[in-house]
């Protein structure tokens, strides 16, 4: 699956075909994706500076297989390099999911336990788009402490946790249900100091990752295409089709690749920008893979989104996916950079 001549050597270590056999189709019921990303977890590294290839390559495997199995492999494996970077250990056999995103009128605080282990916090609110949340054992979780937001640790199973799968009605993924979870009394563990989660490079680093499970979800709709082409031998349609789809994986890939190779590199002190890195890389592969969909999905007809589940589910899942992206915010962003400082671009 790898072609780019950047991918550092730690990728090349990922067994992607093994991983692609174990990692099920479309059908897969969450506790089993589930059981797959602690079998992923036993097996690999965790993504950090020396092992970035590897959790791309892994990530992107998991999703040519199937797209919602790498919605829910991927936070786990994210949540767990996080909880290793800050010395926290994990419990055995937990399931992870990190609900850090933030929603209009909504809110989650922390203030601290009156009772119980120094620094321990309790959590009041409600923290909107929480992935599995009723079926996850634990998450890494943000909550405001006075102007900054702090990263805890909260087991789910616990009483005070309410979560809202009803209000998730997206037809992509709908067995990965991310609706709000209402958080009373909630007693939670800090996982580094305020603000630490947001300041560290390995914020950036996680969001790569999401964009080599978006990549890895392309390859899988790309070979729908090819599979076409092969039966049609004198479809010149078809294959331009499939040439321009290789073109735009092989640019997204390329991406990836480098994103990879720098941060396997990584030198605390070199300055890198990491967050240009990531939103950089996010949107070239967020292009190239709204692009292979649309053609994709245009070329075949509507023969396959009518009558193979798997294909049907793999464009719906793909297409809600790729919405983690910021779109047009992120190139504003990275705008902004070119004109207050050089952007990281050479002219």
């Amino acid at each position: 699956m790898l072609r780019a001549s950047a991918w550092p050597s730690s990728a090349h270590r990922v067994d992607g075909t093994r991983i692609e056999e174990q990692a099920g189709r479309h059908g897969s019921s969450p506790s089993d994706r589930l059981a797959f990303a602690r079998w992923v977890t036993s097996t690999g590294p965790v993504l950090s500076a020396g092992n970035a290839g590897a959790a791309f390559a892994t990530l992107a495997a998991v999703a040519a297989a199937d797209v919602a199995t790498a919605r829910t492999v991927e936070p786990h494996l994210d949540a767990l390099g996080i909880l290793e970077q800050a010395g926290v250990p994990a419990p055995d056999d937990s399931t992870w999911g990190v609900f850090a995103a933030e929603g209009p009128g909504l809110r989650l605080t922390a203030s601290p336990a009156p009772d119980g282990p120094d620094g321990a916090v309790v959590l009041d609110g409600t923290k909107p788009w929480c992935s599995l949340a009723s079926t996850l054992s634990h998450a890494l979780v943000t909550a405001h402490v006075g102007e900054d937001r702090q990263l805890v640790a909260v087991d789910l199973r616990q009483p005070g946790v309410t979560v809202h799968d009803e209000a998730w009605v997206a037809r992509g993924m709908p067995d990965v249900p991310s609706g709000p979870v209402d958080f009373h009394g909630v007693r939670a563990e800090p996982v580094g100091a305020p603000g630490w989660y947001l300041r560290r490079p390995g914020f950036a680093w996680g969001g790569i990752g999401v964009a080599a499970c978006w990549w890895g979800g392309a390859v899988g709709l790309a070979r729908v295409l090819r599979s076409l082409a092969s039966t049609r031998p004198e479809s010149e349609l078809l294959q331009a089709a499939l040439g321009a789809t290789v073109a735009d994986l092989a640019d997204a890939e390329d991406a990836l690749a480098d994103a990879a190779a720098r941060i396997d590199a990584a030198d605390p002190e070199d300055g890198t920008d990491w967050s240009l890195l990531a939103g950089l890389v996010r949107s070239r592969v967020r292009r190239a893979v709204d692009a292979v969909r649309s053609r994709v999905v245009a070329t075949v007809g509507p023969g396959p989104l009518t009558s193979d589940p798997a294909v049907a589910a793999r464009v719906a899942d793909l297409e809600l996916y790729v919405l983690q992206d910021h779109g047009e915010r992120d190139l504003a962003r990275i705008g902004r950079k070119v004109l207050t400082t050089d952007g990281g671009v050479a002219w």
